[in-house]
């Protein structure tokens, strides 16, 4: 009996022991990440660039983050504030009312917009939870495979979404992600990065994006359905008239 028990607990810590290590090594290759890609700037930073047909500003304001999206005509021109204030509507210079449902609605639309544009940062967000899933080769080169899940403390409204990013090992970009999501019914996106460009010491990047076809495909398993050229490509996610500034 003492013999089954010292066994079990020497299972027990080896388990615990590697999923430790595989979250203080995921850790580890978001924390670089971060810094070959801007690092403090991010924090310092006012940034504004276009997106399709809206313009998207971030601001630091008393060392708050302020994201904007501005669209309409100069005449009729809108602005869509997320702050510390929570989500405010302009137009012409006054203050719209909008329905508290429509409100978390253009909220989370700017939030995703903002998210995705300035990756990898937000990784290390208190509400983030990093596991490394090993090791992989997409297109000749070697990646490491972080899963990327939320607390539903903190993770805003889509906290279920998972996230898979693959980090080049020799330099730690982000090259390809991936994201399973519930909302509108529901679905998977994958995205290959390319146009990369530093603008005032941050680091942008375009997106392929692609979308599984069918409904059995695994969150997990998304990369060798995109080696085996087996996802529809749906879109370009295109920024454009990117600019950089410090307060």
């Amino acid at each position: 009996m003492k013999k089954a028990f010292f066994l079990l607990s020497i299972i027990t810590i080896c388990s615990c022991g590697g999923k430790m290590d595989s979250t203080i090594e995921a850790q580890r290759i978001v924390d670089n990440s971060i810094a070959v890609s801007g690092g403090e700037l991010y924090k310092t930073s006012n940034v504004s660039f276009n997106f399709r047909s809206m313009k998207y500003v971030l601001q630091i304001i008393e060392g708050q983050r302020v994201m904007k999206r501005i669209f309409g005509a100069d005449s009729s021109q809108m602005i869509d504030m997320v702050g510390p204030n929570g989500f405010q509507r302009f137009l012409k210079g006054g203050l719209v009312h909008v329905s508290d449902s429509m409100a978390n609605v253009y909220s989370n639309s700017i939030n995703s917009v903002h998210y995705f544009a300035y990756l990898p940062y937000g990784l290390n967000d208190p509400a983030v939870n990093k596991k490394l899933l090993g090791e992989i080769k997409l297109e000749g080169t070697e990646y490491y495979k972080v899963k990327v899940t939320f607390d539903k403390e903190g993770g805003g409204d889509d906290y279920e979404d998972t996230f898979i990013y693959w980090f080049n090992k020799k330099n730690y970009k982000p090259d390809y992600l991936a994201y399973e999501f519930h909302t509108d019914g529901g679905g998977m996106r994958f995205r290959k990065a390319y146009n990369e460009r530093y603008v005032n010491g941050i680091r942008f990047v375009d997106y392929d994006n692609y979308k599984t076809v069918g409904g059995n495909a695994s969150i997990l398993k998304i990369d060798s359905l995109f080696l085996q050229n087996k996802l529809k490509p749906l879109s370009k996610i295109e920024l454009k008239n990117i600019k950089v500034t410090r307060p």
